[in-house]
This record gives C-alpha cells, sequence and structure tokens, in this order.
C-alpha cells in the first residue's frame, strides 16, 4: 500500500472506532476495515479525499512560503534575468512565461498598462519554454537579444505574434527590431541562456506551478492571466507589506 493510499486508509478508518490505529494494523486488515467503513458509511469516500485535499494545500503553502524565503534573492534579483520597467522600483513582480502560451499574450497589455500606471515597478521576466521546442528557440533567442541590448523590444515584439512563435518566425521579428543575425546566433549558444533556462524550472517546480503565465509578487503566487486591476491590488499589498517590516 502506497503513502498516499495509506494516508487515504487512515483517514477512513478514523471516522470508525475499530479500537486499533491504522499503523497497528497488517494491510489485509487494513483494507478489510475500510471496505466495512465505507459499506457503513459509503460518503465517508468524498470526506476522506476532501480532508486529503486539504492537508494537501496546506503541506504546498507551508513549502512554497518556505521556497518563498530562501529563494527570494533568486527570484527577485538574479543578474542573469532581464529586468523591465524601474530598475529600483520598490515592488517586484516575477512573470514565468512562455511566448507560445497564449495566455502571456493575453497577458501583455495587461503589464504594459500596469508598467505604464505604476513607474515604481520591477519586472523581472523568467523564461519558461515548455510548450515545445519553438518556445525553446524563442526563449534562447530573446535571452541573447540581451548582448545587443534589444531584449525589451523584442520581447513585447514576439509576444504580439499571431502565429506559433517557430525558428522562422522568431528570426523573422528578430529582422524586424533590428537584431543582427549573426550575431543573435552565436550569443544564442552562450552558457548563462542554459542556466537561466534550468534556473526557471527548478523554481517552478519548487514553487508548484504547473503552467504560463505565473507570477510572484510580494508574498503572493499567482497563476493564469490576470488582468491589469488584480495585478495593481497585488502591487499595493506587496509594498504594505513591506511598509510594516
Amino acid at each position: 500500500m502506497n503513502f498516499k493510499s495509506w494516508s487515504f486508509a487512515a483517514v477512513v478508518l478514523t471516522a470508525f472506532p475499530f479500537g486499533a490505529a491504522a499503523d497497528d494494523l497488517d494491510e489485509a486488515r487494513v483494507k478489510a476495515l475500510v471496505l466495512e467503513a465505507i459499506r457503513e458509511k459509503p460518503e465517508i469516500v468524498m470526506e476522506a479525499v476532501e480532508i486529503l485535499r486539504k492537508r494537501e494545500a496546506e503541506a504546498q503553502a507551508v513549502a512554497q512560503t518556505e521556497v518563498l524565503t530562501s529563494q527570494r534573492d533568486m527570484l527577485e534579483r538574479d543578474s542573469n534575468a532581464p529586468v523591465l520597467g524601474n530598475p529600483n522600483g520598490d515592488v517586484t513582480i516575477v512573470e514565468f512565461f512562455d511566448y507560445n502560451c497564449p495566455y502571456c499574450r493575453r497577458v501583455k497589455p495587461e503589464i504594459q498598462a500596469l508598467l505604464k500606471e505604476d513607474a515604481n515597478i520591477r519586472l523581472v521576466y523568467r523564461e519558461w519554454p515548455i510548450l515545445g521546442e519553438g518556445s525553446v528557440f524563442a526563449a534562447r533567442a530573446a535571452l541573447a537579444a540581451r548582448e545587443q541590448g534589444k531584449y525589451a523590444e523584442f520581447h513585447w515584439a514576439l509576444m504580439a505574434l499571431q502565429e506559433r512563435a517557430e525558428e522562422a518566425s522568431v528570426l523573422r521579428v528578430a529582422k524586424q527590431v533590428g537584431l543582427d543575425l549573426e550575431q543573435l546566433s552565436n550569443d544564442m549558444n552562450d552558457p548563462s541562456i542554459e542556466q537561466h533556462i534550468s534556473t526557471s524550472m527548478r523554481l517552478t517546480q519548487q514553487l508548484g506551478f504547473n503552467g504560463t503565465p505565473s507570477f510572484v509578487i510580494g508574498d503572493e503566487l499567482v497563476a493564469g492571466f490576470v488582468e491589469k486591476e488584480k495585478l495593481a491590488g497585488l502591487v499595493d499589498n506587496a509594498r504594505a507589506r513591506d511598509d510594516k517590516k
């Protein structure tokens, strides 16, 4: 019996005073008692599932808080991550994204409007290419564009694509924004690019993110498309917490 099955059994058995804890019984006896409990009270299955769900959510929240504490500098101050907005801003938004993610493209104007409205935001971009080889190529090209001082311009242009980001479309956009394609190709092999992407993969796994876009704003973790008003509210909350420290 694996850990999750044993936890489920233990939760089910708590509803019935069989006189022994699940840990004190062998597997066959536990299974028999669980079946007996379910026959007497079928609704206990859903109750047990809900209890386990809450326990897992609580454990995940604790783990995420620990990651935010231990990885704060890496999330907000990694010198290998592009920073847009105000580099000296008092609140940092970290966005994990993929150029082929439709929700990332939808959130682009929300982010741009927020930066225009609030000139005191640092926006840290973490390339997290999880939607295929085209996404990987786009992420590597965007990070390489830093060497020509065109990350921001290239980033916004890629986010405005009306087609998938693949090698051909990415290079076409690179040419349109004035990038030297030969230099770009060479710079895409820089070890710092693989390091950035690997770090993004590690951080998202630790934070429990499973899709793009995903945001870290102060102590808040937000997944999915977010409108400007909600982003602004989260920024205000982060500022308020910092003022209390």
